[in-house]
Order: C-alpha cells, then sequence, then structure tokens
C-alpha cells in the first residue's frame, strides 16, 4: 500500500443517526424556507466539481440512482439515492448527508417529497430572478402533481393576481381551478386551451408532455416580457417546447447548462434546426449572483429550463436537517457510521 491507513476504533462510543421521515418532511418543510434555503445555496459560488453528473446502474426492469452534491454552505455534503421499477411500479428516494468538516454522517433524510419540493421551489427562486417584484399573472399547462406544487409554491411567496389552468382533460382541470380557489383563495379559470391559459401573463408554467412527446408550448404563443418555466423535457426522448420557443429566448436559464444543451430533447431538436442555444444559455447560479443580467429590456423572454441536480436535493435536506434539529422532529436511529482516522 502507498499510505498507511489508520483505523481508530472505540467500541465504548454509541453512534446515533438522526433520521428525518417523510412524516416529519411533510411538517418541516415550509415554502418559503424551502425557497430561501435555494436561492441562498444559488447566490454562492457553485464550480461543477461540486455537482458532478449522475450515475444509474441498471437491472431487469429496474435501476438505482445516485445524485451527489456538495453545499455551498460550507455545512453538509450528500447522495440522494433513488431505487426505482417501472415494472412493478415502485420506487424509494433515500438522502444521506456528510459533515464537510469531520466526515460523519450527520443525518438521513427520506428523500420522497424532496423532488418535488426542490423542483417547484428552484422554479420560484428563478421566477424571483426574474422578476424579483409585483404581482404576478401565471398560466399553467398541466394539472398533475408537479404542476399544482409549482403554483403552491409560487403563491406561497409572491402575489399570484390571476391564474388560468389547461389540461387536456375537463374534469382535471376544473379540479385543479377550483383546489386552488378553495384552499389558497386564488382568483383561478380553467380554460379550454393552451392559448387561452397564458394569454396576457408573466409566467408560465409548462408542467405536461403530449402522450406522442410532441411539444405542447408553442413559441408563437408566446408574448414579449414572459418567462416559461419548462421542467418536464428531461431526457432526448422528451418534448415540451417547440422550436420557435426555443428561438424566442432571449435567454435560457439552466439548473444544469450542459444537460440542459446535451441531453433534452428540446435542446437537441432546435440545435439541429440550426437555433444557437450555446451563445444564451446560462446558469441558474450566475443569474441568483448577479453575474449575468437576466434582462436587458422588460420585453425580454425568458425560458427557465431545468433537469433537476443533486445540489437543490441536499440544499433542501441540509435544511430540513436544521429544522429537525432544532425542533426535535426527527426520530433517532441507535447505530450509525464509524468514521476512521486514514
Amino acid at each position: 500500500m502507498d499510505a498507511a491507513v489508520h483505523i481508530n476504533l472505540n467500541t465504548n462510543v454509541e453512534i446515533s443517526t438522526p433520521f428525518i421521515r417523510d412524516s416529519d418532511v411533510a411538517q418541516l418543510a415550509t415554502w418559503p424556507k424551502v425557497v430561501a434555503a435555494l436561492a441562498d445555496a444559488y447566490a454562492k459560488p457553485i464550480t461543477p466539481m461540486m455537482v458532478p453528473p449522475r450515475i444509474m446502474a441498471r437491472g431487469d426492469g429496474f435501476w438505482l440512482r445516485s445524485l451527489c452534491a456538495v453545499s455551498p454552505s460550507g455545512d453538509y455534503m450528500g447522495c440522494k439515492l433513488i431505487a426505482a421499477s417501472p415494472k412493478i411500479k415502485r420506487a424509494s428516494y433515500l438522502i444521506s448527508l456528510f459533515d464537510q468538516r469531520t466526515m460523519e454522517l450527520a443525518a438521513l433524510v427520506d428523500g420522497n417529497r424532496i423532488t418535488d419540493l426542490r423542483t417547484a421551489a428552484t422554479a420560484v427562486v428563478a421566477v424571483n430572478a426574474v422578476m424579483p417584484n409585483g404581482p404576478l399573472r401565471v398560466g399553467v399547462i398541466g394539472s398533475g402533481s408537479v404542476a399544482r406544487s409549482m403554483l403552491t409554491a409560487l403563491s406561497a411567496v409572491r402575489e399570484v393576481s390571476l391564474a388560468r389552468v389547461f389540461s387536456p382533460t375537463p374534469a382535471s382541470r376544473e379540479k385543479f381551478a377550483d383546489s386552488f380557489r378553495t384552499a389558497n383563495g386564488l382568483y383561478m379559470e380553467a380554460v379550454d386551451s393552451p392559448q387561452a391559459a397564458i394569454r396576457d401573463v408573466d409566467v408560465v408554467i409548462c408542467a405536461a408532455r403530449s402522450r406522442d412527446e410532441s411539444p405542447v408550448l408553442l413559441g408563437d404563443w408566446l408574448q414579449p416580457g414572459m418567462i416559461v418555466l419548462s421542467i418536464g423535457s428531461t431526457l432526448p426522448e422528451q418534448r415540451e417546447l417547440d422550436v420557435v420557443c426555443m428561438a424566442r429566448a432571449t435567454l435560457i436559464i439552466a439548473d444544469m447548462p450542459e444537460e440542459v444543451l446535451h441531453e433534452t430533447g428540446d435542446s437537441l431538436v432546435a440545435v439541429a434546426e440550426g437555433v444557437d442555444l450555446a451563445s444564451k444559455t446560462v446558469g441558474l447560479d450566475e443569474v441568483v449572483s448577479g453575474k449575468v443580467p437576466a434582462r436587458g429590456s422588460a420585453a425580454d423572454i425568458v425560458i427557465y429550463k431545468s433537469v433537476g441536480t443533486a445540489l437543490q436535493d441536499v440544499v433542501t435536506a441540509e435544511m430540513l436537517l436544521r429544522e429537525a434539529l432544532a425542533s426535535n422532529q426527527y426520530q433517532l436511529i441507535p447505530a450509525g457510521v464509524v468514521t476512521i482516522d486514514r
């Protein structure tokens, strides 16, 4: 061996690990706190080494994916593991957090709710960076859980003066609109076309894909000054925005610029048709930190495209850990991982 390894094990030391359960996450996670934690993280320097590409191991009808990141807070680093089987339609999520200073396992977090939380909250961070002030008019395409999370998160931290929703199924869009009218007190309309949903709005939430993967939002429908939140096209075969959308955008803000450019269907098709995306695609951290202006003029159309990152998972999990420790809202597992001198 090139280097000696010294293992110092004191068997008399009791090790325990905080475990933040799914029920704990449900109580601890408030939208303002998640949005604030992510906004603070994206305002700090973030290097590619801190957020490496995800890794996936595949079996017969199942897979295990790992997403790792070092938080810019200087406190924790972590990994989200996703075990999923499309064959049996089951999945589980686990986030481990380690202390950056001691290398000790700090906590385990049930990640079931984390993806929806961080996806919606990071989109709100993008909206606040582009349109920091004033009430918002919002058009929603889609009526599923992600669309619901995104509108809920936005209305939790900003004034939404008007909202409309389109979904192909009338009952689904009516139910979506009624739930926001009842629970959130929003002025919310269910409309019969995507064009009607986004007419004269400030923010377009695009959280739906068609069955045949054809785009659901066309660039000809966009009006000057809109910001489009696109989170549904994360793989080469997936489409959400058409080529005209991508071409009309003055700026494309991405949570993972390289993945957005080279691994999402919307970008791949646009580039193949001659649209120069690379010159106008920037990282969310560059915009939030003020390094890149979100707009040159109020008429600029801005697209936020998200593929999801481990940074968002880890930052959300460390915020939950702080809240859990402060409120004693967690379960203590009477076991842990030994940290060695090496």
